[in-house]
Formats: C-alpha cells, structure tokens, sequence
C-alpha cells in the first residue's frame, strides 16, 4: 500500500498553481472542481496527473436552504458524469443540506450511491458543514443506515461544529472504518482551521488529527487498499486568520500545505512503509 498526496486547487489557487506543485515532486496528484472551460480541461488532460473530482451540489459550498432535493440531485448527477468523462479517480462529494430531516438525507445518499454505482463511478461524502455529514453523530446514523457510505473525513469541520476535539469513541471508530479519503486540516474548537499547525500552543489538535489520519491509515492497510489518498487542505475565504484593519494573513498557505504534506509524507509513509515490509506495525506513535 502506498501514500499519495493530492494538492487542492482551492488551497492552492487554481489547476496552474496546482500542476506546478506536482511537477516540483511533492505531490502525486490533483484535487479539485471540474473543469468549467475548455482550456481548463486540455489542461488537466495534457498535465496527466491523478485527479480527484470535488462534486458540490446546491451551487456554492454553502447552499441556501431554499435549495431543493431534486436540484441539488441534479447538480450531483451532471457532476458525476463529467467527473468520468474527465478520467477522475473518484469523486469527494459536498452534497445535500444541512437543513433536511435525517430520513431524506438517507434517502438522498442512497439514491447518490445507486447512481455512483450504476455509472461506475467510486464516491465519497466529505464530513463538511453545510452538508448532512455536518456532525459527528448525525454522520454516524448516515453510516449506520447506508453500509457502503464511504468518507472523505476532514474532521476539522467537527471540532467547530461541536466546540470541541470529537471524543465520541464508538463514532469516531465507525467514521475512521468508513474513510476512503482525508483532508488533512487542522481544526480546533472555535474553528475549522488553527491559525498555524506549527504554532506549538496547537499541539493538542494536531497531534489529535495525526492519530486518527494514522488509525485510518491501518485500517486502510488491513483491508488491503491500494493506496492512502491525502490532500493537506489549510485554505483561504475565511479559514486563514487575518490580522485586524491590515487583512494581512498570519500564515503563508502554500507553505502551511507544503509543510503538512512533507509531515505526512514521512510520518504516515513510514507507517504505511513498515506496515508493506512486515504487515504489522508498531502503533505508539
């Protein structure tokens, strides 16, 4: 089993800023939204990279509740189909709404999983705000009624959405099962992203979010994956702090996300190495 590290095009600025970030050798592939142009789309067929489609239905990232099933299924539908014809990996999904009752989110995934599976397509649902896989224990009903729910777990939403480090063990155990992608951020209780994962008064959180990417890992390994997909994902439009009145930014993003991938290069590609070599692993750290 080996690693693989995806660079965000929304952490990075773009597909352009995202191909050179592979090239220079540190990451293996590209994640992101579809292609809206043709050029956009000559340049992700010429670059020849891995790529993970970003699905997000309900036309934003944050969909208005007045957004209704049918067109958020649409959106999630048409989305697919162009993933395939684009030669995408799988698909990371931000579908459906927070505001629906539990019975018509199952209702929704499990019509999104029929379609996946009809297309031929392998699908995700990232644990995200807005979507319903918002909180911890509203995703663990999702799981338990739909068995081949897969995640893309980013669990840095939860730690805001529930003001603090998820402690739930038997949900966190049931999302880390289901994880087929990580988005490796950083969250902390009063947002989705620290001010700067190397800042040792976030310690705590990184160190927490390391030992469940880690568990995820060997669960992975276990079940005989191909490979650990991981995209750092530290981003702009809110997520990075920003000094009062100056707006400028308390971190260089690309070098948050660079530091985050080389970290987890050695950390869970070591893991993931002796785990290869003798199919076990010593977990203690």
């Amino acid at each position: 089993m080996k690693l693989s590290l995806f660079a965000s095009c929304w952490a990075f600025g773009g597909l352009s800023a995202c191909v050179r970030e592979v090239e220079s050798g540190l990451f293996d592939g590209v994640e992101g939204p579809l292609p809206e142009t043709p050029a956009q789309a000559r340049e992700l067929s010429r670059a020849g990279m891995p790529y993970i489609a970003e699905i997000c239905s309900g036309g934003s990232y944050a969909p208005a509740s007045s957004v209704g099933f049918d067109s958020h299924f649409l959106d999630f539908r048409s989305q697919v189909t162009r993933a395939l014809e684009a030669g995408a990996l799988f698909c990371s999904c931000l579908v459906g709404s927070d505001s629906w009752p539990l019975p018509v989110a199952i209702d929704f995934y499990g019509r999104a999983l029929e379609f996946g599976k009809q297309a031929g397509m392998e699908l995700c649902f990232e644990t995200h705000r807005s979507r319903p896989t918002f909180h911890p224990w509203v995703t663990a009903e999702l799981l338990r009624a739909l068995p081949a729910l897969r995640l893309t777990c980013d669990f840095s939403h939860w730690c805001v959405v529930c003001e603090r480090l998820p402690d739930d063990e038997s949900v966190l155990e049931l999302a880390i099962d289901r994880a087929r992608h990580v988005h490796a951020r950083v969250g902390y209780a009063q947002g989705p992203q620290v001010p700067d994962p190397r800042a040792p008064e976030y310690e705590p959180e990184l160190l927490a979010h390391e030992g469940w990417w880690r568990r995820i890992a060997l669960l992975a390994a276990e079940r005989g994956q191909h490979s650990l997909t991981v995209t750092p994902e530290f981003g702009p439009d809110g997520y990075l702090q920003q000094m009062p009145f100056s707006q400028r930014p308390v971190a260089d993003l690309n070098e948050l996300n660079r530091w985050m991938a080389l970290r987890q290069r050695t950390k869970l590609g070591q893991l993931l190495a002796s785990w290869n070599s003798f199919g076990k692993t010593d977990d203690a750290g």
